[in-house]
């Protein structure tokens, strides 16, 4: 499995970069207005200074949802890094979008999915990945992690090649879920990645190895 972090905040993007598990970033205007960053050009400039920081693939978001203004935002967002992925979201212009991406080469993310439905429609046009947003149907009493199981049985019998990237994470038990569902990307907060390394366990082996060698030296 490949690990985003979900975030504009660089110095989060550092540490995950420096961890050595880091794949990629994805980022959308909510978390761009988190960190205090607005206006157009100190936009485009943040996803310059994102993909100087790490080796993978970029999202970047088109927010305008008309075929000619995605168009434009879109082809404007991949001229920037070749790193840069174009978020579009699921809607009609939006597909015919992705098709006009693919055709030119150009990778796509298609945001803001939350049915089958939908990813099968992002992967005929030629998504290069698709987000299935799972904490978000958590919230509203629908299984998240169900509708992952669901696009990666439709996308293997099918053979295509769209990734399914598992969005809205919540914590580290929906990392594991996806995983066991086959999710070829989870994007996440830095601190749900960090909880993978959490057990108490391992505290406990660390300290009585310490306080072995002190017994001993």
């Amino acid at each position: 499995m490949k690990f985003f972090i979900d975030t504009a905040n660089l110095d989060q993007i550092r540490e995950a970069q420096e961890l050595g598990v880091l794949d990629g970033v994805t980022t959308n205007p909510s978390l761009m207005a988190k960190e205090g960053i607005g206006g157009k050009e100190n936009i485009l400039n943040h996803y310059k200074k994102i993909c100087e920081i790490v080796d993978g693939d970029v999202s970047a978001e088109a927010i305008s949802t008309d075929f000619a203004g995605i168009i434009k935002e879109g082809e404007e967002l991949a001229a920037l890094h070749p790193q840069i992925v174009v978020k579009v979201p699921v809607i009609k212009d939006g597909i015919k979008a992705i098709k006009y991406f693919s055709e030119k080469n150009i990778k796509t993310n298609c945001t803001l999915v939350f049915s089958a439905g939908q990813a099968l429609l992002a992967a005929k046009a030629g998504a290069t990945y698709v987000s299935p947003f799972i904490g978000r149907l958590d919230d509203n009493s629908t299984d998240g992690i169900e509708l992952i199981g669901q696009i990666v049985d439709m996308y293997n019998y099918y053979d295509f090649d769209t990734q399914v990237l598992a969005a809205s994470i919540r914590h580290t038990m929906h990392i594991i879920k996806c995983v066991e569902m086959g999710a070829d990307v989870a994007t996440c907060p830095l601190d749900a990645i960090l909880g993978l390394l959490k057990h108490p366990l391992t505290d406990i082996g660390i300290k009585t190895f310490i306080e072995d060698y002190k017994k001993h030296n």
